[in-house]
Order: C-alpha cells, then sequence, then structure tokens
C-alpha cells in the first residue's frame, strides 16, 4: 500500500513537472498551481479507477473483465478532464491570466488535444500499473512455489515417519518369531509380507500418486500381520468398487486409515471389533471410507501422525476440491477421504 502511493506521488509529479520547461512565459503562481492540482488529479482519478475496478481483475484478464477495464478507463478519463477543465476554470477565477497564459491556455485546452493527452497519459498509467501488478505476482509466485516445495519436503519426511512405525515393526518381529514355532510356512510368508510393506513404504514416499489397487495390497500385508497378535478379534471387510482400482491415489493414504483404526480402535476392544473399508465412485469424485467398532478417543501421548499427514498431503495435492474428515457415529469411527478424479 505505502509502495503503490509512493509511485503514485512520483509519477504523477514527473507527469506533471514538463509544465516548468514548456517555451512561455508563465507565472509561478500558474506553474506551482497547474503542477500542485495535476498531481492531485491524476492520484484522485487514477487511485479511484484502481480500487473500483483493477484492485479485482488485475491478476485475472478475462474477457468479461476486460470490459469492466475499459468502462473503467472510459470513467477515469472523463473525470480526470472534468477536474482538469474545473482547475483551469478555478485558477481563472482566483487570478487573472496573463497574456502568455492566455495563449498557452488556448493552445492546451482544446477538447480534441485534451482528451488525446489524457488517454495517451491514462493509458500509459494503465500499462506501467499493470507491468508493477505483473512484476510483483510472479515474484508472490516464486515465493509461494518456494514455501509449497518446502511444505512438501516436510510432508514427505512425516510422511516416512508415518509409514515406518517403529512400534508396529518391532511386534510384529516378536509376533513372528513366536509364530516361527507355532508354522513355520506361514512366518515365512508374514516375513515377506513385512518385506514388501516396508519397500513399499520406503520407495512410494517419493512418488505422489499410485493406483488404489497397489494401495489395497498394502492394506492386506497389514491386517494379515495385525492378525498375528489380534486373531479373530480383527475382523476386515472390503467392498471395494471394481472402476475404482485403477484411480491413482496419494499412497500410504489408506495403510494410515487402516493402522489409525486396528490401532485406536481394535486394539482397545476386549472382544475386538471390525474394520470395513468401502470405496466407490460419485460425481466425478473418488470416495474411501473406513469404519472402525469404537469410540472415536485418541491417546494423549499420540501424535496424531498419520491424521495430519493425510490431511497435509491432500491439501498440497489437491488443495480445496479434496477433503477428510473423522467422526464417531453409532459406537463406530468413521473416517472419510473425498479426492477429486479431475
Amino acid at each position: 500500500m505505502r509502495l503503490f502511493w509512493l509511485l503514485q506521488l512520483v509519477g504523477w509529479c514527473v507527469a506533471s513537472s514538463p509544465l516548468f520547461i514548456v517555451p512561455y512565459n508563465l507565472s509561478t503562481y500558474y506553474m506551482v498551481y497547474s503542477f500542485l492540482t495535476g498531481v492531485f488529479i491524476g492520484m484522485l482519478s487514477t487511485s479511484i479507477y484502481r480500487y473500483v475496478v483493477l484492485k479485482e481483475v488485475a491478476h485475472i484478464l478475462t474477457q468479461k473483465n476486460l470490459i469492466k477495464v475499459a468502462i473503467g478507463f472510459v470513467i477515469c478519463c472523463v473525470l480526470y478532464l472534468s477536474l482538469y477543465y474545473l482547475s483551469e476554470w478555478g485558477y481563472g477565477a482566483i487570478w487573472e491570466r496573463t497574456q502568455d497564459e492566455i495563449k498557452f491556455h488556448k493552445e492546451h485546452s482544446s477538447w480534441l488535444s485534451s482528451m488525446l493527452g489524457t488517454l495517451m497519459l491514462l493509458l500509459t498509467w494503465t500499462a506501467i500499473y499493470f507491468a508493477i501488478k505483473f512484476l510483483f505476482r510472479s515474484n508472490q509466485n516464486r515465493l509461494e512455489e518456494l514455501e509449497l516445495n518446502s511444505i512438501l519436503k516436510e510432508a514427505q519426511l512425516n510422511t516416512l515417519k508415518g509409514q515406518v512405525n517403529p512400534h508396529f515393526m518391532f511386534n510384529s518381529l516378536n509376533n513372528i518369531r513366536g509364530l516361527m514355532l507355532e508354522d513355520v510356512h506361514k512366518s515365512r510368508d508374514m516375513i515377506t509380507k513385512l518385506s514388501e510393506m516396508l519397500q513399499y513404504a520406503l520407495v512410494k514416499n517419493t512418488v505422489d500418486a499410485i493406483p488404489l489397487e497397489e494401495e489395497l495390497e498394502m492394506v492386506d500385508n497389514y491386517i494379515a500381520l495385525s492378525k498375528i497378535q489380534m486373531e479373530d478379534r480383527l475382523k476386515f471387510e472390503k467392498n471395494v468398487d471394481f472402476e475404482t482400482l485403477g484411480i491413482s491415489i496419494p499412497p500410504m493414504i489408506i495403510q494410515l486409515l487402516v493402522e489409525n483404526a486396528a490401532k485406536h480402535g481394535i486394539s482397545n476392544l476386549k472382544e475386538g471389533g471390525t474394520i470395513a473399508l468401502t470405496t466407490w465412485k460419485k460425481r466425478n469424485n473418488l470416495h474411501i471410507t473406513v469404519v472402525n467398532t469404537g469410540k472415536l478417543q485418541i491417546s494423549k501421548d499420540s501424535t496424531q501422525l498419520g491424521l495430519k499427514n493425510i490431511r497435509q498431503r491432500l491439501r498440497l495435492l489437491y488443495g480445496n476440491k479434496a477433503s477428510f474428515s473423522l467422526r464417531e457415529a453409532h459406537n463406530e469411527v468413521v473416517a472419510n477421504v473425498q479426492i477429486p478424479l479431475s
């Protein structure tokens, strides 16, 4: 704001200064009066022009906005000319003009010359205004891009922290070690699943999207590993629309939701419960819902890293078009993710 007024003042002072070098013997009163009124009229008319029209349309020049700019420009010209003629009349009413001033006034106050001069002056002002706006907008976009890249890197780090859960890995390895005494073949299969999860978490952390079908394979691995400890207490149901399998989603989104449901929901219930995963398409959006038995309660020592991770990545990738919600309904916790398909 300060920069705008500073540029306004400097610009209109420069635009009004040629009056001091015209080849006429003008009085000091007339030159100072014309200079001050010229600066005032220029700043007033263009400031109104900016606040009423340009401030809203400077960044997006659609056909509709260009019409607004054109209409605002004409009104600004009329306002500038009206104030100019009013100031000239005011000077003549206060002071008596010299012969040189009368001659100068006649040569430069005709309707045609005044209109052409005003058009050129305000066209120049408009061009400079948009050029400065463009430069500032470009710099702002660069800063926003750098900030988003910084946030994205931070989100990727948080994703990696949330994906490689040391507590889960430690429990899984202990459970597999105990399982080896009972079923060597099954324990070997569980080690393979754990290895696949680790590889998936490390490799897919660098990409923005993967097919939903790949994500579901990791979810199945996670459920299989969790059942080593919870056994029949953990029931898992899938209702996946076939059309959604090829849709690209951010990696680890569903896995984190299922992990949250198992860790904060089913594991706290003595009798166990059910995790139900559902995916479907509706109105050009992909809907993912994870429902688990239990209540919405997160321990005080929890960092909620997984949930923060989901929100942050959805915002970075889709802006306001995607959504994530977590709520409790009828003794169940419902997590819903909505992702735009275009």
